[in-house]
């Protein structure tokens, strides 16, 4: 009897703990998972924490473009003034290739003009904006801002007064349209600029020779 019981024990306590283990495994696994509740509350927080960050990210992306595009004008500013220098009046503007509002103020002076204006780019200069000589050998700016050469209506360029006015081109206006409409240079430049840049909008940055 005792020897039975000596087999016997051995083999039903390890079925016993046999059992518990695969209970204590099935507890395991069911922890493991989420239930359906616990994923809508994680998806409802990530929503949240999208909705917070998102236009934070769209505004600083507006933001950088914005200021590339001003930084580009006021290059053209200076590239405009170099011109200036040369011919005592800023090119005129013209409808070239297409694109409206442009620079005309590239080739050679043909005339009875006194300054070059052909459309820029010319044909046979490597370079957005050059004249004089064989019309490519002063270069003024080596490439137009992006948006001035879209050739739409978010950019353009006019000399002041208009033609045919006896004084036209002693001044110019450039405008450039801009993502962000609470930009407070938009304000600052177009306050400046009042008297030479007409029909501002709401989002125009713009620049003149001041």
């Amino acid at each position: 009897m005792y020897r039975l019981r000596t087999i016997v024990m051995p083999s039903l306590l390890r079925r016993v703990g046999y059992g518990q283990r695969r209970r204590n495994m099935r507890n395991i696994d069911e922890r493991k998972g989420f239930s359906l509740i616990e994923l809508l509350v994680v998806i409802a927080i990530i929503a949240v924490l999208l909705g917070l960050a998102l236009p934070n990210f769209l505004g600083a992306r507006q933001r950088a473009q914005d200021a590339k595009r001003k930084e580009e004008v006021n290059q053209l500013k200076q590239a405009l003034r170099m011109y200036y220098n040369d011919y005592q009046r800023y090119p005129p503007s013209a409808t070239c290739g297409g694109r409206y509002n442009q620079v005309s103020g590239c080739g050679v002076i043909v005339p009875p003009a006194t300054y070059p204006a052909a459309c820029c780019p010319m044909a046979g200069c490597n370079v957005d904006f050059a004249a004089g000589g064989s019309g490519c050998d002063v270069i003024y700016m080596k490439k137009f801002p992006s948006q001035l050469s879209l050739g739409n209506n978010s950019s353009s360029y006019a000399p002041f007064p208009a033609p045919p006015a006896a004084n036209s081109g002693d001044d110019f206006c450039l405008k450039v349209t801009l993502d962000n409409k609470s930009d407070a240079d938009i304000t600052t430049s177009q306050a400046r600029c009042v008297g030479v840049c007409a029909s501002m909008g709401p989002t125009e940055y713009v620049v003149c020779a001041d």
